[in-house]
């Protein structure tokens, strides 16, 4: 469970899992795209994104796809799913 706080504690690695938890399938080069993240930023995100079990990752030429855990236990994709949300709602008040 520490794994996946300090993976959630980072405002970019919520934004990537929030691309990422819909199920579908992203490229690195989109996140670092839609993150304004460099590439060697990125990777290390992703690598702890990964080490959570959160994530996973498909090598595809050059790039790496990564798409949500399927196997993640229902509890760690819950709290997961309540951080995604109170930081959707907290945008939404300050914006």
């Amino acid at each position: 469970m520490q794994n996946i706080l300090t993976a959630i504690s980072d405002p970019t690695r919520r934004a990537a899992l929030a691309i990422l938890w819909d199920g579908s399938e992203h490229c690195v080069c989109e996140l670092m795209e839609r993150l304004k993240a460099s590439q060697s930023r990125m990777s290390r995100h992703m690598k702890c994104l990964s080490q959570a079990g959160l994530v996973i990752g498909r090598r595809d030429a050059q790039w790496v796809r990564f798409r949500r855990n399927p196997n993640l236990a229902p509890e760690f994709a819950a709290v997961i799913d309540a951080v995604l949300a109170a930081e959707h709602q907290f945008e939404r008040q300050i914006a």
